[in-house]
């Protein structure tokens, strides 16, 4: 929330207990639009984690994009974790993947319904360029000052 909001997107939590998405976004101009975009968040907080996440395919047509909060704090997983685990901590990352990109990536044949990203060049959805995808479907122009 805090990151689509400062994009003038206004960002509500979804209620408790609702499956499938966790955000609800609107244009902040009610006269403009009426379309809202649901967004699912999934995080990981380990800096060496394998950069895949689950999902179950039952819930891939209940949100719009999911935003995917690899937050950094440290080492947790590999051997890297030699001192500390603080020494794996760096900026977090938040990648926004649609709906498409999920259903491509997703597998169901596991248990755990990952879908996995290591290797894949995320570049055109990390941070802010993920975050204008939302933007663009909710038609909000970049905040200016008049």
């Amino acid at each position: 929330m805090g990151y689509l909001l400062p994009r003038n997107i206004l960002t509500y939590k979804a209620p408790p207990g609702n499956e499938g998405y966790d955000l609800i976004c609107i244009h902040p101009d009610p006269r403009k639009t009426a379309k809202q975009v649901r967004i699912q968040v999934k995080s990981r907080m380990a800096t060496d984690s394998d950069r895949g996440f689950t999902v179950r395919a039952k819930t891939i047509d209940a949100f719009d994009f999911l935003i995917v909060a690899f937050l950094n704090v440290g080492y947790y997983l590999s051997k890297a974790r030699r001192n500390s685990a603080q020494e794996g901590a760096c900026e977090p990352e938040f990648i926004t993947l649609t709906q498409e990109f999920i259903r491509e990536h997703h597998d169901p044949r596991s248990s755990w319904e990952k879908v996995r990203t290591r290797g894949l060049d995320l570049s055109a959805f990390r941070n802010e360029l993920g975050f204008e995808l939302t933007a663009q479907a909710l038609g909000v122009p970049y905040p200016s000052k008049d």
